[in-house]
């Protein structure tokens, strides 16, 4: 292969995956990861523990496990018993993984936010 071909394709390879990455920031710029708002088996992945990855959470509205929603909707969901979700930015900030709420038995709640319900 040429020189001049070879550079072309290298050059649109870098060209799409480019493009690729600028089109998953702006999807995620329209999402934030929040903490709380589950329902079971629904969760996305890398939540808390009793979790292993998208759709393990076993208890609705389960603290330590998390779903990307829509940007500005997390703390003001209408969930029930008076249950908040939390922003996992805030929670991170304040050294937290999670929040201390309906978790699976024999999950500890350790790094995990205590909140009042």
């Amino acid at each position: 292969m040429s020189n001049t071909v070879t550079k072309t394709v290298l050059a649109a390879s870098a060209m799409a995956t480019a493009m690729t990455a600028l089109a998953h920031s702006a999807a995620a710029a329209d999402e934030e990861k929040c903490f709380g708002v589950a329902l079971a088996g629904e969760n996305d992945c890398a939540a808390g523990p009793g979790t292993t990855c998208a759709g393990t959470s076993t208890v609705d509205y389960q603290g330590n496990a998390w779903s990307l929603v829509p940007a500005g909707t997390c703390e003001t969901m209408a969930l029930p018993d008076g249950r908040m979700g939390a922003l996992a930015a805030s929670l991170e900030a304040e050294g937290y993984m999670g929040l201390a709420r309906d978790l699976p038995e024999g999950v500890m709640a350790d790094g995990l936010k205590m909140v009042a319900m």
